[in-house]
């Protein structure tokens, strides 16, 4: 991609057993600090979040969810697809003067390639190697753990605040102690 501005594609939540799947789609302006960017996944709390402070004040951004029933309904990859093609609605609505025909070029972090309105192509660990992905997926990871910490006080017992909905030994045995939550994506085995 030598042509266009990059928007970066990035999902978190696919592997939690509750709660929704979130993306990100960002699109940095070219004097944002890159060194503060990273995979999600490799960055603490508190520098994710300060990150994204800073993406949702300088940069292009959006950002979308699809909830666990519906994700029981299309199946998480499907999920995550359509919340990535989400997310970008969501950058245009929020920001009209970014639209698609400008050239956009976007790179998705994984193997498949949402239904986006510019070029996309996908690639794996994508978080790792594109500014544009790393801040995709910061967005999506801060917007999921505090989607994750409401649902903790709405219904407490589960831990969701800790383990934000991930498989952990003891959010399997919450299941099984009190059943599953409203929350709960069943078609994922415990």
């Amino acid at each position: 991609m030598v042509s266009g501005r990059i928007v970066g594609l990035d999902e978190a939540g696919r592997g939690p057993l509750a709660g929704p799947v979130t993306a990100g789609c960002v699109i940095l302006p070219d004097d944002f600090p890159l060194g503060i960017l990273n995979d999600s996944k490799k960055l603490s709390e508190k520098k994710r979040e300060a990150a994204e402070k800073l993406i949702t004040e300088k940069a292009y951004w959006g950002f979308a969810r699809v909830e666990h029933d519906e994700i029981d309904r299309i199946n998480i990859l499907q999920a995550s697809l359509k919340a990535m093609s989400l997310a970008f609605q969501d950058m245009l609505t929020r920001f009209p003067e970014m639209q698609a025909g400008e050239a956009l070029q976007a790179v998705a972090d994984g193997l498949y390639t949402p239904k986006i309105p510019c070029p996309v192509r996908a690639e794996v660990k994508a978080d790792g190697k594109y500014p544009e992905v790393m801040a995709a997926s910061i967005i999506a990871k801060v917007g999921r753990d505090r989607i994750m910490k409401e649902y903790d006080a709405i219904y407490p017992g589960y831990g969701y605040a800790r383990h934000k909905g991930y498989p952990t030994k003891a959010h399997v045995e919450a299941c099984r102690s009190l059943g599953p939550s409203p929350i709960q994506r069943l078609t994922f085995s415990y």
